[in-house]
């Protein structure tokens, strides 16, 4: 009896140590996602769900994310990005152009189509470049920095980050202010970014194979960079976001089932998670008395601390609840994208995008992406405190 107990026993237990062991590498690969959910978790036990937790949720910010997320996978299956680095390799010629321009491009980028916008979109583009002409372990710096370029890029336009966004319309900033607020800061981001580029980067030739570029399925670019358009459009506010999460995933039915199967929907869920986060935060009377107190002291200075433990958007929304002084809690959530992984929640797409390629080296990355982030914020504050005397 005891010997086939013990049969048993050895027969199930194979199973569940692959069970486990596939629990714990989707523990791994989805760390920031578990951190979410535990962060939601507890703050749900001290806010009991009611119905105002439906006011936590940005509904935009989450269409607009899904849809570019579905039509980087469509664009990516055509190898768009592919064929697209390979003429950017052609034509820069060696790896610091080419990862300036990758980070530039990125930067750019985040003005027009928000940070995290433009990460999902160029991201893909500098693995592409790095991984076909052999410079993989340029992938780090360029990572980190395209990360650093979008969030601090995006900081000079109002729809640049979704924190932008928020406070110019809660305090109703004028178009002119806002920029000039924000135009000394974006201009030493963008000669730190451009120096660190050239420093860091080896002038080295690249090149890849000839024959190897291929062509572009004329209609289905077409259609794909009809669909990113429309995406852009949202994001604008020239068209309800409504249009673009009927429009974008009938047309991927079609066009490109696959697409909507490779979407990211951990990430997707990681921004649900910290929507009812912050959303829960500044519900807690205790936590509302110690922000207004800290707050009193210097807006700037723990507007952008806040940021490094609840991430830009979420300060933005919380500390909006305490003050009208909107010009240091404008520098102070922007500055404060840089930093900790969790500083901006665009940082979070960087960090899964390059651990989806380079595995086991997530340690390595933080530490790099740390020493770069916490250098940025600590030149970028010094220069707020100067702008305000």
């Amino acid at each position: 009896m005891q010997l086939t107990h013990a049969r048993r026993v050895h027969r199930y237990h194979p199973h569940r140590h692959h069970i486990l062991t596939a629990v714990f590498c989707w523990i791994r690969k989805n760390a920031v996602l578990c951190v979410a959910i535990a962060a939601a978790l507890i703050t749900s036990l001290i806010v009991p769900p009611d119905t105002a937790y439906l006011s936590y949720f940005d509904l935009k910010t989450l269409s607009c994310l899904f849809c570019t997320l579905a039509v980087v996978c469509a664009l990516k299956n055509i190898r768009f990005f592919t064929i697209l680095a390979h003429r950017i390799v052609r034509v820069t010629g060696n790896t610091r152009t080419a990862v300036l321009t990758l980070v530039l491009i990125t930067f750019i980028g985040s003005m027009l189509i928000a940070n995290d916008m433009a990460l999902l979109t160029f991201l893909p583009l500098g693995f592409f470049i790095l991984n076909c002409t052999g410079k993989q372990k340029l992938m780090a710096f360029t990572f980190i920095m395209q990360n650093i370029a979008a969030n601090l890029g995006g900081m000079l336009t109002p729809f640049g980050n979704p924190q932008n966004l928020y406070l110019y319309s809660h305090f109703n900033i004028p178009n002119s202010e806002f920029i000039t607020i924000m135009a000394p800061p974006f201009a030493l981001a963008t000669a730190l970014i451009v120096v660190c580029c050239l420093v860091f980067v080896p002038s080295e030739k690249i090149a890849v194979a000839e024959g190897e570029e291929g062509k572009l399925p004329a209609k289905r670019t077409a259609l794909y960079l009809a669909l990113f358009a429309l995406s852009i459009a949202i994001v604008f506010r020239t068209i309800p976001f409504w249009v673009g999460l009927i429009i974008i995933p009938a047309v991927l039915l079609f066009a490109d089932r696959k697409a909507l199967k490779q979407v990211d929907y951990p990430l997707l869920l990681t921004f649900v998670c910290f929507f009812i986060f912050a959303g829960n935060m500044g519900r807690m009377e205790g936590v509302r008395s110690l922000f207004s107190v800290l707050l009193d002291k210097s807006v700037l200075l723990f507007s952008t601390l806040s940021c490094q433990c609840i991430s830009n958007v979420p300060s933005a929304i919380l500390l909006s609840q305490f003050t009208d002084n909107y010009r240091e809690l404008l520098l102070g959530v922007n500055i404060g994208g840089a930093g900790t992984l969790i500083a901006s929640l665009a940082s979070l797409i960087t960090f899964r995008e390059y651990i989806a390629h380079n595995p086991g080296k997530s340690g390595s990355y933080i530490l790099r992406f740390s020493a770069f982030n916490f250098a940025f914020l600590g030149v970028l504050l010094l220069f707020g405190y100067l702008l305000l005397v």
